[in-house]
């Protein structure tokens, strides 16, 4: 079996991760190697410490089985150290090495699990999607990188998509500040980084996935997950990335209610508005889930046609659609094409930015989650802002439809019809 070669930023980036600085971060685009270089330095200092113990941390323990469990620590394994002897216990997520070294995986959200690894100390911790973790949690789980092994210094990593400027990753290993108490650091040079994009990782890319997949998304998701670039936050924008990463998951629980959020556009044409079309669910636990944006500019039949397929992928209970204009058109259009179509009109009795606050509170609670990512519908929201609201938001009003719909915490931004 041939070894698979690293690529020349992967090589610079394991020359970082083995350097003198106590704290490393990679940060760049999606699918640029970060996580695989990170699992390769992690088994490389497993088996250069005997009975050492490493882990991987992310808030969602489902997560960090599927992406690195399941995933991305097998290919390391499997590319960069063949034959080399390993047992996985999928019932406690931890690889474990003959030289009695192990890598355990933990998610924050299984507390009780998280408390009993994280009784334990380690030599190295990789806080992988570190945008999605809040400095508490990190700071918490650092009193725990306190194993004593020989020859083996003891390393925090760290990797991320790069969010917006206010978050914790950019004001400790960009500014050099304590995120927690916004003073200096004490010791800068125990902080290292490195930038790493899909266009170092080219070659173990599928074709077009550089040019047809991120290039195609809008400005603000281009130079986060292309180009790997800081993101500023929009001047009074209700939402921005660090709460949207907060507030995702990897799927949803038991869905209690489903609907599908329209705000509908009454022209087609280059320069016509959007209609947007957002599905979103009601938990068993009480929190909100959006499960699709399949907002689209095309004409009206077109776009009901849309709707109607999503009500049905998702087994929706109803559609909620906005019928200040256009009026009983739609839900004639609507029914014509789904004859029984539950569906619920309403009208706005509120300007865009007061029905979106309530909704936005609901985020900041985090009680809305998003079931993945939904580049376009995101970055809609966190370039929202009333200080600067011309554009008609049409994924955003087809979100609050939904939301305000399923919830009772929120003030009906709506007249029901």
């Amino acid at each position: 079996m041939k070894l698979f070669k690293y690529s020349n930023a992967q090589l610079e980036a394991l020359a970082m991760l083995g350097s003198g600085a106590r704290f490393c971060l990679l940060y760049g685009g999606s699918r640029s190697g970060k996580t695989f270089v990170l699992c390769c330095a992690l088994i490389i200092r497993a088996l250069k410490g005997a009975g050492s113990r490493h882990a991987v941390i992310r808030r969602h323990f489902n997560g960090v089985r599927s992406a690195v469990g399941n995933d991305t620590m097998p290919k390391a394994l499997r590319a960069r150290f063949p034959g080399l002897k390993y047992e996985y216990s999928k019932s406690d997520s931890v690889f474990k090495f003959s030289n009695g070294s192990e890598i355990q995986l933990v998610g924050l959200d299984d507390a009780q699990r998280a408390e009993k690894i994280l009784g334990r100390e380690f030599a190295t911790l990789y806080f992988n999607e570190c945008s999605e973790l809040d400095f508490s949690s990190v700071q918490t789980a650092l009193t725990r990188l306190a194993q004593n092994v020989p020859h083996l210094e003891n390393r925090a990593f760290f990797d991320c998509n790069p969010p917006g400027k206010s978050h914790w990753t950019y004001r400790m290993f960009v500014q050099k500040m304590n995120p927690a108490e916004n003073t200096p650091l004490l010791m800068p040079e125990q902080y290292a980084m490195m930038r790493i994009n899909p266009v170092d990782n080219a070659e173990n890319l599928p074709a077009g996935y550089i040019e047809e997949t991120l290039g195609t998304l809008s400005l603000r998701q281009r130079r986060r997950f292309l180009e790997g670039t800081w993101q500023d936050e929009v001047e009074g924008a209700l939402w921005n990335s660090v709460l949207l990463d907060n507030c995702r998951v990897a799927a949803a629980p038991e869905l209690k209610r489903v609907v599908v959020g329209v705000d509908p556009a009454v022209t087609a044409g280059e320069h016509a508005d959007l209609t947007g079309i957002v599905g979103a669910g009601m938990g068993t636990d009480g929190h909100y889930y959006i499960l699709a944006d399949r907002s689209c500019r095309v004409n009206p039949l077109a776009w009901g046609k849309e709707v109607i397929k999503l009500y049905h992928e998702l087994r929706a209970d109803r559609v909620i659609g906005e019928v200040n204009n256009g009026g009983d058109l739609i839900r004639t259009m609507l029914c014509e094409l789904s004859p029984g179509l539950p569906f619920r009109a309403v009208s706005a009795r509120r300007g865009k930015v007061l029905r979106a606050e309530p909704v936005a509170a609901l985020y900041e609670k985090k009680l809305v989650h998003h079931v993945g990512i939904f580049p376009d519908l995101e970055e809609e929201m966190c370039s929202y802002s009333p200080l600067n609201c011309a554009k008609s938001p049409d994924r955003l009003d087809a979100l609050v439809w939904a939301v305000a719909a399923l919830s009772e915490a929120v003030e009906k931004p709506f007249i029901l019809a």
